[in-house]
């Protein structure tokens, strides 16, 4: 006779080990370069990430990630700043500039390693040139409000930003680029997980301005002059500066729920 409660017990226990970083994270660690090794991220999760990837790796290692408010960790070398989720705040905006400056200048033989887990769009909120953090900041919430889904958020907030949408990685460029990706969002699309800082962009400046209008989203000026203008368009596949970028989705809904599976089957 099958206890439900531990039925639901165990599933529930397998689903959340599946998506845990110690278990995740381990996995999938790049190979040594010859350079420097820099890791970045952002997200609910990138705190624990950077956690698990130290304690995993053997070499020199330096970086940053941000993360929210009161998800932090104990982390040695790489440094954690938190900041504020969903509504963007100035402590995200001062660790985003931080991250896009630690990744330039470097060469084919350094290493970055992006640690990215779901809320890292509104953790890694930099405006693009010409747009005001509040203004930014304004449009957040409109999109929060206006029922949109994660994507055509997303997308909007691609074409507001300096660092997301393959910016990150087109920045870090000749040096190679490894992403770890947690998914929370619907269809595990990695360049849609906080906005693919480190992916290329599919989307473009004429589908964020269709976005805004579908729901019927008043923008600040600087907005509204930024994507009429549509010439500060994101890296898009096939975009030579992304050439050494991969992304690589290591946990998401999916391994969890198969994970539920796995274990349901053993009762």
């Amino acid at each position: 006779m099958i206890d439900p409660d531990s039925l639901l017990r165990a599933m529930f226990a397998a689903a959340v080990d599946a998506a845990l970083p110690e278990k995740s994270v381990p996995r999938f660690m790049p190979s040594r370069p010859k350079g420097r090794t820099i890791v970045v991220g952002a997200g609910k999760a990138s705190a624990a990430m950077a956690k698990v990837f130290e304690d995993n790796w053997e070499g020199p290692l330096e970086g940053m990630i941000v993360t929210r408010y009161g998800h932090g960790a104990a982390t040695r070398r790489i440094r954690v700043v938190e900041a504020a989720h969903p509504v963007p705040d100035a402590a995200g905006a001062a660790a985003a500039a931080e991250m896009l400056a630690s990744v330039q200048g470097l060469t084919p033989d350094d290493l970055v390693v992006a640690l990215i887990s779901g809320g890292g769009s509104a953790l890694l909120s930099l405006a693009a040139d010409g747009i005001s953090a509040e203004d930014k900041r304004a449009v957040n919430r409109s999109l929060l409000a206006s029922g949109a889904p994660i994507h055509e958020m997303n997308c909007v907030r691609k074409h507001l930003s300096r660092i997301k949408g393959g910016r990150l990685a087109a920045a870090a460029f000749p040096a190679r680029v490894e992403t770890l990706v947690i998914s929370d969002v619907p269809g595990d699309d990695v360049s849609a997980v906080a906005s693919g800082p480190t992916v290329a962009d599919p989307t473009s400046v004429a589908d964020a301005r269709t976005i805004i209008a579908k729901y019927g989203i008043v923008v600040p000026d600087s907005v509204h002059r930024h994507l009429e203008a549509g010439f500060d368009e994101t890296p898009k596949p096939g975009d030579p500066r992304l050439a050494l970028s991969r992304a690589r989705l290591i946990a998401s809904p999916q391994t969890s729920l198969e994970a539920a599976a796995s274990a349901a089957r053993l009762f």
